[in-house]
C-alpha cells in the first residue's frame, strides 16, 4: 500500500495510522519518495527535510497516544513561513541563510497536532508575483502543463499538493496568493480573515507596513475542502506573537439565509467563456446543493480594484530602495510594469484610499446581508506561460485584470474558499465562494458542496500527464 499513500489526503492518512493500518514511517517514506520521484519535473520543493521528518515519524510511531488530529501526517511550508532550524529565505538570495530558531503559530500548532513537517516549497521573490520564479530558488512548474504557471505566490506549495508531494501545505495572501495557485493546479485553500491565523516571524523585517497589516493572511492548502477545514481549525486561534489575532471561534453564528450571488464575469476586463462555464457549473452545483442562486454584482466592484492597489503599493513604495537591492531583476520588472497602474499617494491620499476602503465595505456589507455567499472565478483567464506576466508592460497589465476576483477580499478583509470546478483550455478553473468576516466554516461548505458534485482534485502524476498532452 505504501506506494500509493501519497495518492491519500491528511485526514485519510491520520486516519490509516491511528487504526494502525499504516505507519507514520510509510507515511512519510512515501512523501519523500514521490518527492525524489516527481520534484525535478516541478521544482516545487526547494527544501526537503528527510532525516527530520523520518525521526518524527518514528517517535509518532513510538508513542503510546495520539498527540492530535493530524498524528504522523506530514506537510509541507511554503518558504516565507519560518520553520525552526530552516531558512526563511523568501525566495531571495540576501535571506539564503536566515534561518530561524522558532517556528511559526501555525507551523507550532501543526506540529502539536501531530504533523509533521517535510519540505519546504518554492516561491516569488518576496512574495511579490503571481508567478513562481524565485530569483533564489529558480522556476516552478505546473504539474498539469510544464509550460505555464502554477500561480503564484504559494505556487511551489500548489504544485507540490497537486502532484502528491504533499497532502498539507502552509501559505500565504495578500493578493490571492492562496488562491491563484489552486485556480492554476486545480487543489483548495482558504483565504482566512484577516486576524484568524495569526502571523508572526522573526527574520527582519519582523512587522508590516500598513497594507499587508490590514490585507495579507496565512492559510491552509490541499487537495480536498475537508482537509482545508481540518488544517485551518488546528491553526486558527489568538496568539501572543501576533498583536492583530482574534480570539474568534470557528463556528460563528451564520445567516439563516442560503442566497449565493453568482458573479461569473466579473467587472473591469474580460472573462475566458471557459472559466464563465465553470463558475455557472459551479452555480447549478450549489442550487442542486439547496442554495438560492441569483446572478448579483457586488458594489463598487472595479473601485475595490483600484483601491486595493493603490493601497499595496503605498507599502512597496516605501521600501523601494530595499526591494531593488535585494529582488530579482524580473520581479522588480513586474513592479515596475504594474506600478504605473497605481496613483502614488501622499499622507492626504492615504487617509482618503483608507476613508475609501471603508466605505466600499460598509457597502459590502449591505449586499452580504442580502447574499451572504458570492460565487466568481478565482481568476478569468486559464494559466498563462511562463514570463509572459514580465513581457511587456500590457501584459503585466493583463496579468493583473485576469487576476481582479481575488482582490476584494483582501481589501474588505473577507474570507474566500478556493476549490476546482473542472477545465479551462485543457487547465484546472478554480472557483471561489467569498462570504462576510469570520464566515469561514459558511464558505468551506459551499465549497465542499461544488467539489462533492464536480470530482475532489486527486494527485496527479507530472509525469503522465505531460506525456498525455
Amino acid at each position: 500500500m505504501s506506494e500509493e499513500l501519497w495518492r491519500h489526503g491528511a485526514g485519510e492518512l491520520a486516519e490509516l495510522i491511528a487504526a494502525r493500518e499504516v505507519s507514520s514511517r510509510e507515511v512519510v517514506d512515501a512523501h519523500l519518495e514521490r518527492i525524489e520521484a516527481v520534484n525535478a519535473h516541478l521544482n516545487a520543493v526547494v527544501l526537503v527535510l528527510a532525516d527530520e521528518a523520518r525521526a518524527a515519524a518514528d517517535a509518532a510511531d513510538a508513542a503510546t497516544e495520539r498527540s492530535g488530529p493530524l498524528h504522523g501526517v506530514p506537510f509541507t511550508v511554503k518558504e516565507n513561513i519560518d520553520v525552526a532550524g530552516t531558512p526563511t529565505t523568501s525566495g531571495i538570495a540576501a535571506l539564503a541563510e536566515a534561518v530561524s530558531p522558532v517556528d511559526a503559530p501555525q507551523v507550532e500548532r501543526l506540529r502539536r497536532a501531530g504533523a509533521i513537517p517535510i519540505a519546504r516549497t518554492n516561491l516569488p521573490d518576496l512574495g511579490l508575483r503571481i508567478h513562481t520564479h524565485s530569483s533564489l530558488r529558480g522556476l516552478t512548474r505546473n504539474p498539469w502543463d510544464p509550460e505555464v504557471t502554477a500561480g503564484g505566490s504559494s505556487g511551489g506549495e500548489a504544485s507540490a499538493l497537486a502532484s502528491g508531494m504533499s497532502p498539507l501545505g502552509l501559505g500565504n495572501d495578500v493578493g490571492g496568493s492562496l488562491r491563484n495557485p489552486a485556480h492554476c493546479c486545480g487543489i483548495a485553500s482558504i483565504k482566512p480573515t484577516p486576524g484568524r491565523v495569526p502571523h508572526a516571524t522573526v527574520i527582519p523585517p519582523e512587522d508590516m507596513g500598513p497594507a499587508m497589516q490590514l490585507m495579507a493572511v496565512e492559510g491552509v492548502m490541499a487537495r480536498r475542502v475537508a482537509d482545508v477545514r481540518l488544517g485551518l481549525s488546528i491553526v486558527a486561534g489568538m496568539h501572543p506573537r501576533d498583536p492583530e489575532s482574534v480570539p474568534v471561534p470557528l463556528d460563528v453564528p451564520r445567516s439563516e439565509s442560503r442566497r449565493v450571488a453568482l458573479l461569473a464575469d466579473p467587472p473591469g476586463g474580460d472573462t475566458h467563456p471557459e472559466i464563465a462555464a465553470a463558475v455557472r457549473r459551479a452555480g447549478d452545483a450549489l442550487t442542486d446543493a439547496g442554495y438560492d442562486v441569483v446572478e448579483a454584482e457586488p458594489p463598487a466592484y472595479e473601485q475595490a480594484l483600484d483601491v486595493w492597489g493603490c493601497f499595496l503599493f503605498n507599502d512597496i513604495r516605501a521600501q523601494e530602495d530595499l526591494l531593488r537591492a535585494v529582488m530579482g531583476p524580473d520581479a522588480i520588472l513586474f513592479l515596475d510594469h504594474i506600478g504605473s497602474l497605481y496613483a502614488p499617494l501622499d499622507s492626504p491620499a492615504l487617509v482618503a484610499t483608507l476613508a475609501e476602503r471603508r466605505s466600499i465595505g460598509r457597502a459590502w456589507n449591505a449586499f452580504l446581508e442580502e447574499h451572504p455567499l458570492i460565487l466568481s472565478p478565482i481568476w478569468t483567464q486559464p494559466p498563462f506561460p511562463h514570463g509572459w506576466d514580465v513581457e511587456s508592460e500590457a501584459t503585466a497589465h493583463a496579468t493583473m485584470r485576469l487576476m481582479r476576483p481575488v482582490m476584494p477580499a483582501n481589501l474588505l478583509g473577507l474570507p474566500a474558499a478556493a476549490v476546482n470546478a473542472g477545465k479551462a483550455a485543457g487547465l484546472p478553473a478554480g472557483v471561489q465562494v467569498m462570504g462576510a468576516r469570520f464566515q469561514e466554516l459558511a464558505c468551506l461548505e459551499a465549497a465542499e458542496a461544488i467539489e462533492s458534485a464536480l470530482g475532489a482534485a486527486n494527485a496527479i502524476d507530472p509525469i503522465l500527464e505531460l506525456s498525455v498532452r
